[in-house]
């Protein structure tokens, strides 16, 4: 496939804090051609998720950091256009770890999943894809949310966050969100679900935690760490849950202080855990089905942010930490080949 053109956004050097115009570059090379057991796929979509920017450092994660030279990592959606590989066929579209690039290789591993039957490939990176399936198993195994229980969610106004607050809904409990600015506890409310919101730009967040919970919090979804992660633990009930799923406000400085609060969880019997999507590979098909059963009951609502074209990927990264992010930021890559 060498006659096609592949744009590449690639790291050039290691960013401190936002990502800079010149930790980059937009570059085109040839598409690569394939091997015996690969297929070559069109992104169409790229879904820019926070842990984007922990692989952009030179430090140790689940996955390699990415390296200067490579293009960036990130999840995306995609059409198999050729194939050597027993598992897709040409047409196939399928999520997969992909880049910030225009084709990509892919293998029979568990980075790649078929989606049949798909008609919107926005809602398989915002519902189905490794999105969804965070928030379903982060809510339903760890936090184990039961009617009546308060729930809180961290960065309720992303896609995850807003996703996990409404399983938890759907199980009975009384959500809360916390978000920043008024306008995203409104869409948390409003659009989201959620029985209550708290703006953590705003004065007093232990204070405002009061109020929102006066039966304080059975389960916490925290995207956030931080003083967030603090406040929300000072508030924790008999036998409480945590589950940790991300650390937005440190993956800048690279700087994780513990909370103080965590006595609590010795105090009020509580367990806080964290998890890994790619642990639970097995259980995808539970995750979407799941998943596809609530959205076509209308139970979950779900609302993307599209960036149109490669050339805005880094600023639509940077986006998720200047607070310009609602529901899932995507990259629109190409036009997905309408439906037979």
């Amino acid at each position: 496939m060498t006659d096609l053109t592949n744009r590449q956004v690639v790291l050039r050097k290691r960013p401190t804090g936002l990502v800079e115009p010149t930790d980059t570059e937009l570059i085109e090379v040839p598409a690569p051609e394939l091997a015996d057991g690969e297929a070559l796929v069109r992104n169409t979509y790229l879904g820019i998720d926070a842990a984007v920017r922990t692989w952009l450092d030179d430090q140790p994660g689940y996955l390699p950091p990415v390296q200067l030279g490579d293009p960036i990592r990130a999840a995306g959606v995609a059409e198999v256009i050729a194939t050597r590989c027993d598992a897709y066929a040409v047409g196939d579209v399928v999520t997969t770890l992909s880049d910030f690039q225009e084709y990509t290789v892919v293998r029979d591993d568990l980075f790649t999943t078929v989606i049949p039957g798909v008609v919107d490939q926005l809602a398989m990176l915002s519902v189905y894809g490794s999105t969804g399936a965070t928030a379903y198993f982060g809510m339903t195994d760890i936090g184990k949310p039961q009617p009546g229980e308060t729930v809180v969610v961290s960065a309720a106004a992303g896609a995850t966050g807003s996703l996990a607050g409404q399983i938890a809904k759907i199980a009975g409990a009384r959500v809360v969100g916390i978000a920043g600015g008024p306008e995203k506890c409104r869409v948390v409310v409003e659009e989201f679900g959620f029985d209550a919101c708290v703006d953590y730009r705003a004065d007093d967040l232990p204070g405002q935690l009061k109020e929102a919970c006066p039966k304080r919090v059975d389960v916490f979804f925290d995207n956030v760490g931080g003083p967030i992660l603090d406040a929300v633990l000072g508030r924790l009930a008999q036998g409480g849950r945590v589950a940790l799923c991300g650390v937005i406000s440190s993956y800048l400085t690279g700087e994780h202080p513990g909370p103080a609060n965590y006595t609590n969880l010795l105090a009020r019997c509580g367990t806080m855990q964290g998890f890994n999507t790619l642990n639970n590979w097995g259980r995808f098909d539970e995750a979407f089905e799941h998943l596809k059963a609530w959205e076509a009951a209308g139970q979950l609502v779900h609302r993307e942010q599209v960036h149109d074209g490669l050339e805005h990927a880094v600023d639509a990264l940077n986006g998720l930490f200047t607070g310009a992010n609602i529901g899932k930021t995507v990259v629109k890559v190409a036009d997905p080949t309408p439906a037979a």
